[in-house]
């Protein structure tokens, strides 16, 4: 069975603070709040096709920080999305996106009544200095407070990081992932820092006060990121924003890329590959994996295959239905 999110975007409203990188319209080409009937009419249109695909779906609040919009609009819109649940069933809950400072045991007794299954805290980063610099007005420790929470209530526990932010280096985002790991969430998204128009970093960034990690360095990192995530069985969830119009007309530098999660799976293979070969002659081989891999094994354009070529190993890739990665000599084939 397949699995979708219906995201229902909600841009900066209640937002307590402007964050150095933000702006929502952009990011997710929403340029107005939806009404809870607009809500409604969206879900409602929806559920045929979601149905007639045999996909199911969640409703999801993001863009904002939805648990601090006003309350009554946010609960017309709980309401909205609460009864879509109990009239379809391709709406198999709700989750919403918000800020570790804008969580308390009250609010989420009150999203638990509408059945609010996940909430993703914008955590960042964990490192209060970078926290500071790009003016996100809360803490690590209100992260870590607000995950517990969350936890404690039973709702599943998502969290987002950004790399590359100001004052931001890849020690701290693999900081910012050893803390998440503490934190034991059930997903995590991945977002580089897409430099924006309009936003503080942007201003930083024309007068040359700010440079974000380079592409490479990027894929590089959200590799190490990923394997980490999951040699810990923690789902990472999304690598890289959404591919939107609005995000490359307004792009002024830090990285973005339509197949970025794509990118960075086939470095993860390409480091996998790596430390296995190194403990192998120079030679040709084949690698043997399954339908699914091949493409992250070759690379895109085939940057993995030549990658190893310059290390002295000359392969092959070959599907083998169930292998993950599998090395053999291609004199053994």
């Amino acid at each position: 069975m397949k699995r979708t999110n219906i995201s229902i975007f909600i841009p900066h409203i209640g937002c307590p603070h402007r964050c150095s990188f933000c702006d929502q319209r952009t990011i997710s080409g929403a340029q107005k709040p939806p009404t809870a009937d607009e809500v409604s009419a969206l879900l409602c249109g929806q559920a045929p096709h979601l149905t007639e695909n045999g996909t199911l779906a969640q409703i999801a609040f993001f863009g904002g920080s939805f648990t601090a919009i006003p309350r009554g609009y946010m609960e017309e819109l709980l309401k909205a999305a609460s009864d879509a649940v109990k009239r379809f069933p391709c709406y198999t809950g709700i989750r919403c996106s918000t800020r570790p400072d804008c969580i308390s045991e009250e609010i989420l007794e009150l999203l638990a009544s509408y059945g609010m299954t996940a909430i993703e805290l914008g955590a960042q980063s964990m490192n209060d200095e970078v926290l500071k610099a790009n003016e996100r007005g809360h803490t690590a420790d209100d992260v870590r407070r607000a995950a517990r929470l969350i936890r404690q209530s039973g709702i599943e526990l998502g969290l987002q990081m950004m790399t590359g932010l100001y004052k931001d280096t890849p020690e701290r985002c693999l900081y910012t992932a050893d803390e998440f790991i503490k934190l034991s969430p059930d997903t995590v998204r991945i977002y580089p820092t897409v430099i924006l128009k309009n936003t503080t970093l942007g201003s930083l960034y024309e007068k040359g006060e700010y440079k974000s990690f380079g592409f490479d360095e990027t894929v590089e990192l959200c590799a190490k990121l990923l394997s980490i995530f999951e040699s810990n069985n923690i789902q990472v969830i999304r690598l890289g924003l959404h591919s939107s119009g609005d995000i490359s007309r307004d792009m002024l530098g830090g990285v973005y890329h339509p197949a970025f999660r794509e990118i960075v799976e086939s470095r993860a293979v390409l480091r996998a590959l790596t430390e296995r070969f190194n403990a192998l002659p120079n030679g040709n081989y084949a690698v043997f994996t399954d339908k699914r891999n091949i493409s992250r094994v070759i690379g895109q354009k085939r940057c993995n295959i030549r990658a190893l070529g310059a290390l002295g190993y000359n392969i092959i890739v070959k599907e083998r239905e169930g292998e993950t990665l599998d090395i053999a000599p291609q004199k053994e084939i």
